[in-house]
């Protein structure tokens, strides 16, 4: 039996070099311009993986209303649906086929009056299905103002200066004029009131918020609804309403199932959820619907046949993973109305336990509690606004994000800080994070928090 030797110039790296002693971890490697050669996939994998390492921890991010954790089975299938382009109906008929009962899925939770034959569709994320709602609004007041021969050149959307960002995007993008609704200190949601002294003729439509960024508060959609049905009969119009449910739209029909804010309302026209975010799935995927297939103006639906057959499409986006899809089929299979409204419950009941901590600390006053989202606001009593900036700062130092950020226009004075509890953060957690806070305040009326062993940081007191 022959022994094979080896000559040095002949081995493989990986024989005579520990990870970290392979010439591609021993210079840098090109961040800006393809390299010359190529590396192993361990190689690759192990330099981009500890870069990674630089990002916050994802699960001590209370920043985000992203999902940040799924069980290891959706994770498998998400992994598995990655190479399957959602586009390609005809490819992958059974992805088209599951998203299509997830549009059916919640047209039925949001009370949809054609829910048999759904209109909607997934999208990236709520900015995605806000675009396409907002577009469905205008060309829709459009043809109403053609039809009656008056000008269609000045179209407006109402809505508060508490939206998210990519309302004021589709404005600009898609030149609507927006009517932005100002908060006031102590009041950070739009109010019927302000609404009826926005629109006017030339409005496009209004958005209602059911979980707001600023502070996790409902707005109070159904007597806006209201609101508005009173100005028209009064005006001779219909001003139609869209439901920004980003956020709520996964949460009000478990844990508040008598809430009317979605298609019970008449002039509910179209509803934005996010499947990201209580949905539970990773990020990105959005859902629109609309009150029927009329809602949606046949001018804005695209057929295309060179994926091998005639197909329908709506969105900004084309070519896109199913994966998303796939794994928002896969909680509602899996957790039912029944997971979704246990874990729902588990959450608000942390956000609960978490503002009341925080609030018999003293230095704090609540913005919101945590009572409808499981997100809550609070700020610093008689601080400047830069004592909430200071604190998220010293939280981080523990890793944990917290975002402090001024609110709207005519309350930009006010600074506060917001905390988003999501699936994975557990009440032990909590605890952790409450004597986190409690240690970056420093002792209070001299008893120190800070465990043996730390020194304690006088913060703010």
């Amino acid at each position: 039996m022959h022994k094979v030797i080896f000559h040095p110039h002949d081995a493989p790296e990986s024989f005579l070099s520990p990870a970290y002693a392979r010439r591609a971890m021993s210079k840098p490697a090109p961040s800006h311009r393809l390299p010359d050669g190529e590396m192993t996939p361990e190689v690759a994998y192990q330099l981009i993986h500890d870069e990674l390492l630089l990002d916050g921890q994802e699960r001590l991010n209370l920043a985000t209303f992203v999902t940040t954790w799924m069980e290891k089975e959706a994770r498998d299938l998400l992994a598995e649906s990655f190479p399957k382009n959602l586009i390609d109906k005809d490819e992958y008929p059974q992805t088209a086929e599951i998203e299509q009962r997830c549009v059916s899925i919640l047209a039925h939770l949001f009370h949809a009056p054609a829910a048999e034959n759904p209109m909607g569709t997934s999208t990236i994320g709520s900015s995605e299905a806000a675009m396409l709602a907002g577009l469905a609004l205008k060309w829709r007041w459009r043809k109403r103002r053609m039809a009656a021969g008056l000008p269609a050149d000045r179209p407006n959307l109402v809505m508060g200066t508490n939206v998210q960002v990519v309302w004021e995007k589709f404005c600009r993008y898609f030149e609507v004029e927006p009517r932005l609704i100002p908060m006031t200190p102590g009041c950070y949601v739009t109010t019927p009131t302000g609404v009826s002294t926005y629109v006017d003729e030339n409005s496009i439509g209004v958005i209602g918020i059911l979980g707001t960024t600023m502070t996790g508060e409902y707005e109070p959609i159904e007597a806006i609804h209201d609101e508005l049905v009173r100005w028209g009969q009064a005006k001779g119009w219909e001003v139609p309403l869209h439901v920004d449910a980003a956020s709520g739209g996964f949460i009000a029909p478990f844990l508040e199932p008598h809430l009317r804010w979605d298609f019970r309302l008449p002039l509910v026209q179209s509803i934005n959820v996010s499947g990201h975010k209580y949905g539970f799935v990773y990020p990105g995927v959005g859902w629109v619907l609309w009150r029927s297939q009329e809602a949606v103006p046949e001018e804005l639906i695209f057929r295309v046949n060179y994926l091998g057959s005639e197909m329908p499409t709506f969105g900004l986006n084309f070519s896109r993973s199913g994966a998303p899809v796939v794994g928002q089929y896969y909680n509602f299979l899996r957790l039912g109305r029944a997971g979704y409204t246990r874990i729902l419950q588990s959450m608000r009941e942390t956000a609960l336990f978490l503002s009341d901590r925080i609030a018999k600390m003293g230095p704090f006053d609540l913005v919101s509690d945590g009572s409808q989202i499981p997100a809550f606001a609070f700020q610093f009593k008689n601080q400047p606004s830069e004592a909430a900036f200071d604190l998220s700062e010293k939280l981080r130092e523990r890793g944990w994000q917290v975002p402090a950020y001024t609110m709207p226009p005519n309350a930009e004075a006010v600074a506060v800080l917001r905390i988003v509890v999501r699936e994975g953060f557990s009440r032990d957690m909590a605890n952790l994070f409450l004597a986190d806070l409690e240690r970056a305040l420093g002792s209070r009326e001299g008893t120190s928090t800070v465990r043996p062993g730390r020194r304690a940081t006088r913060f703010f007191h």
